[in-house]
């Protein structure tokens, strides 16, 4: 274009630098902080950029970053995530089933997990179970106890919201509280599959720790809670409302897990559960050996 029309390619940008209005700059940031503040911070600039692209703004993610670093508004992030579990017991162990499963609708695989919260005068507990497929959280509890019970009311919680049918795997770490008689009464009653993490291997429930690890970034970290209820209402609308109907998440092509599972709707009459394939060896003689 430039040597059509017989101009230097520096007198070109010259002159669109020049011709650009500020009105699109100050549209874009403006768009920025109201997503940042929507957002409470929790937003880094990735999701930022999918946000204002979903809104129609086309921009590049370095600008983006630019852009709030200069009104500061890059996301807040404080401390590192640190798991606790309990598996030196003599009770049954699962075999792993998860690492197996390709997954192609919801209600195939339910993930669980425990997580501490330290509180202004105490510690308490959380139990979350989630949804592998769409990362939706189905179900939660609070306690000041690690007893089984914390675990079985997040597990009641989720079978209650859901509704799953025969042959679900329900995938946790080795922790008492899953192992548990109490626990596992509840899944056979259901004809759900139980199934456990390898020792020392935190990939095997990833999805799950990375739930954690973003709740405490974009909720826990985030906020001086007075007490327990203060603490449980906070919980309740950060994971019901924001992190299952709002939150992006880039494991599904940036789409809340509400959004993602009303893009991929179980047809009428197939089993939610019954779609799941399993991967094995490729040698058989692996078996033998």
């Amino acid at each position: 274009m430039c040597r059509l029309a017989q101009v230097s390619r520096a007198g070109y940008y010259r002159y669109l630098g020049a011709e650009d209005p500020p009105g699109e700059e100050m549209t874009v940031r403006h768009a920025i902080q109201e997503i940042a503040l929507e957002h409470r911070r929790r937003y880094g600039y990735r999701r930022i950029t999918q946000e204002l692209r979903r809104r129609g703004l086309q921009v590049n993610k370095k600008r983006v970053q630019r852009l709030m670093r200069e009104d500061n508004l890059l996301a807040i992030r404080s401390r590192k995530f640190i798991l606790t579990t309990d598996s030196q017991h003599e009770l049954k162990v699962y075999f792993n089933l998860a690492a197996r499963m390709e997954l192609s609708a919801m209600d195939q695989l339910w993930v669980a997990d425990i997580t501490y919260i330290r509180l202004q005068a105490e510690f308490v507990y959380l139990a979350v179970v989630l949804d592998r497929f769409s990362r939706r959280a189905v179900g939660w509890a609070l306690d000041r106890t690690l007893a089984a019970r914390l675990a079985v009311t997040a597990l009641r919680q989720a079978i209650a919201s859901r509704q799953p049918g025969p042959g679900l795997v329900h995938h946790s770490d080795r922790g008492i509280q899953y192992a548990s008689q109490e626990y596992v009464d509840v899944l056979q009653a259901h004809r759900i599959e139980p199934s456990m993490s390898r020792p020392a291997n935190p990939y095997d429930n990833a999805a799950c720790e990375s739930f954690m690890k973003t709740l405490k970034q974009e909720e826990i970290y985030c906020t001086e809670y007075t007490d327990l209820e203060h603490l449980s209402a906070n919980l309740d609308e950060f994971i019901g409302n924001y992190y299952n109907r709002c939150r992006l998440h880039s494991a599904l092509d940036y789409q809340s897990p509400e959004e993602f599972e009303r893009a991929n709707p179980v047809t009428p009459g197939q089993e939610r559960t019954g779609a799941a394939t399993m991967k094995f060896f490729a040698n058989p003689a692996a078996f033998t050996r």
